[in-house]
C-alpha cells in the first residue's frame, strides 16, 4: 500500500439499518466498477458505548481478536482508542500507543464522538485518494460524511502489528 494516497471516508448514522443499506450501496458500486475500497466496515455503537464492527462481505461480526486484519485497520485508523479496546495482543500493543498520539493531536483518525456517538452507526472505508469523493457521495443516507487523508505507511504499519496480534493470540489459543 505504501506506494498508493488514501483516505479515510466516515459516514454517520443514528442507526444501524440506514448505515447497512448505505454499506450495500457502496458495496454495490464498486461490483459496478465505480471504484475499488481496500477495505470497509459497519460499525454500531451501543447506548453503553461497546462496539461492534461489521464485515457484511463474510456477514460475520467481528469483537476482539477475532477482529479480521482488514476490519482492524479500517478501525484503527479511524479510531485508534477502538481498536486499543477491542484488540487484544502484543502486536497491536506495540504500536497502538503511536497511532493514540497521533490520533489525539488530529493527525490520524477522526473524532470517535462526533461520528461514531453512543447509539449510532459508521460506515468506515478506505480507498485511494481517486475514489474518495465517489465513495463519499455513496453514503448517501449519512446525516455527516467526512473524508481525510492517511498515510500509508501508517496504513501497512496497523496492518503488520494486526495480523502479528492475530497470530500470536491464536496460537496462544491453539496451546
Amino acid at each position: 500500500m505504501a506506494d498508493k494516497n488514501l483516505f479515510l471516508v466516515v459516514g454517520a448514522y443514528g442507526d444501524p439499518a440506514t448505515a447497512d443499506e448505505d454499506y450495500k450501496t457502496l458495496k454495490s458500486g464498486e461490483s459496478a466498477g465505480d471504484y475499488e475500497i481496500v477495505g470497509a466496515v459497519v460499525m454500531n455503537r451501543d447506548a453503553d458505548g461497546k462496539v461492534q464492527v461489521s464485515e457484511h462481505d463474510t456477514g460475520k461480526v467481528k469483537r476482539g481478536a477475532g477482529m479480521g486484519a482488514g476490519a482492524g485497520v479500517v478501525v484503527g485508523l479511524f479510531a485508534p482508542p477502538l481498536l486499543a479496546a477491542t484488540a487484544i495482543g502484543a502486536g497491536v500493543g506495540a504500536v497502538i500507543g503511536h497511532f493514540r498520539k497521533r490520533h489525539e493531536e488530529k493527525e490520524l483518525g477522526v473524532d470517535v464522538e462526533e461520528y461514531l456517538p453512543a447509539g449510532s452507526s459508521a460506515v468506515v472505508a478506505i480507498v485511494d485518494d481517486k475514489w474518495a469523493d465517489k465513495v463519499e457521495a455513496a453514503l448517501v443516507k449519512a446525516d455527516k460524511r467526512i473524508s481525510k487523508a492517511i498515510d500509508s505507511g501508517d496504513y501497512d504499519e496497523m496492518q503488520k502489528a494486526i495480523e502479528k496480534s492475530e497470530a500470536e493470540v491464536g496460537n496462544a489459543a491453539a496451546t
